[in-house]
């Protein structure tokens, strides 16, 4: 996928936001808050492979997944509701197994994005929610990591713009993994994806992983 390039604007409003361009043109904008920062800590790090790692990281290398058995590949697709088990880690020090699941892609009103403030950034884009669970499928604690790297896909295949939310957003909440997240635990999330018109939709989601996991550097996983 095309990567974007960055600008700051800052925003009198509750939470902050990244809004991430897409193939269409739009371009990636990080908005500062108003307050202090949200004390919710950096997303993770992702483990570069989706094979078992190289060091003692705590994965759980024979995992299942509901599209296929074991560790999730670069590319694979998924139907909506279907699992997909995959690496994670966060720090230096940290890593697990996840099981990822998209449930749900849900169109929204434009009208939900009047409290961000963006005016003409967002004329005429319709937001939709990606909602996804998280469950950890390995032994490792990883309490108040967050799970990103989500995205909306156009139904061309290309990506749709990406608002990521930092703070409190009801129509979309996306709140770091609890304390004691560890085996068997399971959190809900969601992610932000805006259409460039209401005569386009999201109609897929993928997971990519960070810049330096394989997933990024290659398909990704699909669902749709």
């Amino acid at each position: 996928m095309r990567r974007t390039t960055t600008g700051v604007i800052g925003l009198a409003v509750a939470g902050t936001l990244t809004l991430t361009g897409c193939k269409n043109g739009n371009e990636e904008i990080p908005a500062a808050p108003s307050s202090p920062a949200s004390s919710a800590p950096s997303a993770p790090a992702e483990q570069p492979s989706s094979a078992a790692p190289s060091s003692p990281s705590g994965y759980a290398s024979d995992a299942p997944a509901a599209g296929g058995a074991g560790m999730a590949k670069s590319g694979q697709t998924f139907k909506l509701g279907e699992t997909a088990t995959v690496p994670f880690s966060y720090g230096s020090n940290k890593g697990g197994t996840v099981a990822l699941t998209v449930t749900a892609i849900e169109q929204g009103n434009p009208s939900d994005l009047d409290a961000f403030k963006l005016g003409d950034q967002v004329k005429g884009k319709v937001p939709y929610y990606i909602r996804y669970t998280v469950k950890n499928v390995g032994t490792t604690d990883l309490s108040y990591s967050s799970v990103g790297h989500i995205k909306g896909l156009l139904g061309d295949g290309s990506e749709a713009g990406k608002l990521a939310v930092i703070g409190k957003f009801d129509k979309c909440p996306n709140e770091s993994l609890p304390k004691g997240f560890t085996n068997g635990q399971t959190q809900t999330g969601c992610a932000v994806a805006l259409a460039p018109s209401a005569e386009t939709k999201v109609s897929a989601a993928e997971y990519w992983g960070d810049p330096y996991n394989s997933l990024s550097k290659n398909k990704g996983l699909v669902w749709k």
